[in-house]
């Protein structure tokens, strides 16, 4: 796979709006717990990626996509704290990778990416939620992501079932005074 990251701005975020929708529709598709049900559609799926290009546009959030020969594999979010108090920080969402472009790595570059523009952007703490017991799990604890615990019943996946999260954090850089 020759797998390429691209983050994107207002300018470049409408040529990828198709391939993100396709991956949404595909996670949830297959069980992902998203802040989504399994009767998620395409007009769904647009109106969430509209929200996030707003984010683009005001600079609260920064997507990446994964891609190879301009078909989009993954993506990740990184949504910027913007209270006074809270400018070291900055939330990871949505980390999604295609069912049949999984276990080849994306995921670990998209974390890699994130994480190299958090520390550019003085973000020196990195938080994210998942579904306990999921994959990602496995993932976010080999890139040195700690777990702090989790709730039960936190959110319903797609099938409408309660499932538990899992919160991690990941510590890049202390704040300067």
């Amino acid at each position: 796979m020759s797998v390429t990251l691209q983050r994107l701005d207002s300018a470049s975020f409408a040529n990828y709006r198709e391939g993100l929708i396709a991956l949404l529709l595909d996670a949830v598709g297959h069980g992902a717990s998203l802040g989504f049900l399994a009767d998620l559609d395409e007009r769904g799926a647009a109106e969430y990626f509209a929200q996030v290009q707003a984010g683009v546009a005001d600079g609260s959030m920064l997507p990446w996509v994964a891609q190879e020969q301009g078909r989009v594999l993954g993506s990740v979010q990184l949504s910027l704290c913007q209270k006074p108090n809270g400018l070291n920080r900055a939330e990871i969402q949505k980390l999604l990778v295609l069912s049949t472009a999984r276990r080849h790595g994306i995921a670990r570059l998209l974390m890699q990416a994130v994480e190299l523009e958090a520390v550019s952007r003085k973000r020196g703490l990195l938080y994210l939620d998942t579904e306990a017991g999921s994959d990602a799990e496995h993932l976010y604890r080999h890139l040195g992501y700690q777990c702090i615990g989790g709730l039960p019943d936190y959110a319903c996946g797609p099938d409408g079932t309660y499932r538990a999260n899992a919160i991690y954090y990941k510590t890049l850089a202390r704040p300067s005074p």
